[in-house]
């Protein structure tokens, strides 16, 4: 059988016989005398070392893979000498985010609309990128599903319902929408800055000032991809505000707990912007936090989230109109951390 159109370059010194970046198509590998004997789709997952089998007989199945101009089955045996190109990458079907019995502190429901107090550790929604069953599981969205039925669809089969988000090691307040046009209201209250969040932070050092704002744009970092930064070029305009409500000296080092509201919500948007400070969120060590923090006398203290909780939400019911405000303080493990650094008048 004749495949499409050959794409592969004649040039030997094009063939490339180790491992095959998928950012750049097409690629080419060159099976050699022996090789011969071997199944394309096994000699394809011995050059890929990073990519399952079960995915390289998907991109064989989706015609991305030609032996010498044409479409092999994954069975093909080599004899050797053939050329081998790739063509493009997977298609994965999306990923419909699935029920899950996991309990929820609902702090307000209607038919509407519903306000949590998601616990640090729990993602608010798997990645787009997730290719797993298991990267689907253990989500605000699969405990929403298993408690509300459906939520709004406007965020797409992965994010039924999710108009915000809060990170991973963050917790506190979360609106999410039951229905489509409930989410379309939200959503346009959040593009508008009508909904007011604050936040409650402990952080690394004292602050020069009491109160500010910290008006500077957000970009993905090139170096770091799991990062953002205040440093790049054509970020998005991000808007902090902080107030200082104590300074803290003890054995081990000054903090500042801080309030902090945000007009944006760009992503790990308080995170990079007290960091840009010098003064990083306790716990972040992904923006610069010490892992774990020691005092004079040799002991050391460690959190193992971020200490940044969503303390208040104010926003506008998206049915009726009426202001809808709720608050949560911060959870123990954090109040426990406080507690360690200044004693039991530190607690919140």
């Amino acid at each position: 059988m004749t495949g499409p159109q050959s794409v592969i370059p004649s040039s030997p010194e094009l063939f490339c016989l180790s491992f095959i970046s998928v950012t750049e198509f097409p690629k080419i590998l060159l099976a050699r005398p022996e090789d011969a004997g071997k199944r394309v789709d096994q000699f394809l997952a011995a050059k890929l070392p990073d990519t399952s089998r079960a995915r390289i007989q998907q991109l064989i199945l989706e015609e991305k893979v030609l032996v010498n101009d044409e479409l092999p089955k994954p069975s093909l045996r080599l004899r050797g000498g053939e050329r081998i190109a790739i063509l493009g990458a997977v298609q994965l079907p999306p990923l419909r985010a699935m029920a899950e019995e996991i309990p929820l502190d609902i702090v307000y429901e209607d038919e509407d609309l519903a306000v949590i107090n998601k616990p640090a550790g729990m993602m608010v929604h798997a990645g787009a990128g997730a290719t797993e069953a298991d990267r689907n599981r253990g989500t605000l969205v699969n405990a929403l599903l298993h408690r509300f039925g459906s939520l709004s669809e406007v965020g797409g089969e992965l994010r039924p319902g999710i108009v915000h988000r809060l990170d991973k090691l963050t917790s506190g307040l979360i609106v999410v929408a039951k229905n489509d046009e409930s989410h379309r209201r939200l959503a346009a209250q959040f593009s508008k800055r009508i909904v007011k969040k604050t936040y409650i932070t402990l952080v690394q050092g004292w602050l020069k000032q009491h109160s500010g704002t910290i008006n500077t744009a957000i970009s993905r970092d090139l170096v770091r991809r799991t990062r953002m930064t205040t440093r790049g070029h054509g970020g998005r305009q991000a808007i902090t505000h902080y107030n200082v409500k104590r300074r803290i000296e003890s054995a081990f080092g000054k903090f500042s707990l801080l309030e902090v509201q945000i007009d944006t919500g760009r992503t790990h948007q308080i995170r990079g912007h007290l960091s840009s400070l010098g003064h990083p969120v306790i716990g972040d060590t992904l923006y610069g936090a010490a892992a774990e923090i020691r005092a004079k006398d040799g002991s050391s203290i460690s959190l193992a989230r971020n200490f940044l909780h969503a303390a208040e939400l104010r926003l506008e019911h998206p049915r009726t109109g009426a202001e809808l405000k709720f608050a949560k303080p911060v959870p123990m493990e954090l109040d426990e951390f406080l507690a360690r650094i200044e004693g039991p008048k530190g607690q919140l």
